[in-house]
């Protein structure tokens, strides 16, 4: 930042130097160095703003990253294993979903269908449930005989 300051100093000197008088050039040209002085005391004042909200940043970073450590257990956010999750693609727009267990059950109802985050289509998962897969293989069987 020094530079800009040194530059127009430099600007300064050399008008005085040159004798530049009140003629309208030289007006102009005093005006010029005026304006380009200001120019970097405003560029050195938004620098000091930046580098203050960097600072302000990283301490909420850090802040942040504290309250993580005491709420969120370590495995929760490291331990993604694409394995553990089924693959089902969107028929109507290809998107690729990874859902956690493809069958929404209980005692009584089993959902099957769900939305696709892209699209918001229906898609039916029951080929993918075990529970289901299981009861359509076995209708499959008594619609053979």
């Amino acid at each position: 930042m020094n530079h800009l300051y040194e530059s127009v100093s430099y600007l300064k000197g050399l008008a005085e130097g040159l004798g530049i008088d009140d003629s309208k050039k030289g007006k102009l040209l005093l005006a010029m160095i005026d304006v380009m002085d200001e120019l970097a005391e405003a560029i050195n004042d938004i620098n000091d703003d930046v580098d203050e909200i960097d600072e302000y940043v990283e301490a909420l970073d850090e802040d942040l990253a504290d309250l993580e450590d005491d709420f969120y257990e370590d495995d929760e956010f490291d331990s993604y294993d694409e394995d553990d999750y089924d693959e089902i693609t969107c028929p109507e727009c290809g998107e690729t979903i990874l859902i956690d267990d493809p069958c929404f059950c209980d005692e009584e109802f089993c959902e099957t269908l769900i939305t696709c985050p892209t699209c918001d289509a229906q898609i039916d998962v029951s080929n993918a449930c075990d529970c289901c897969a299981v009861d359509l293989d076995e209708e499959e069987e008594e619609e053979e005989i």
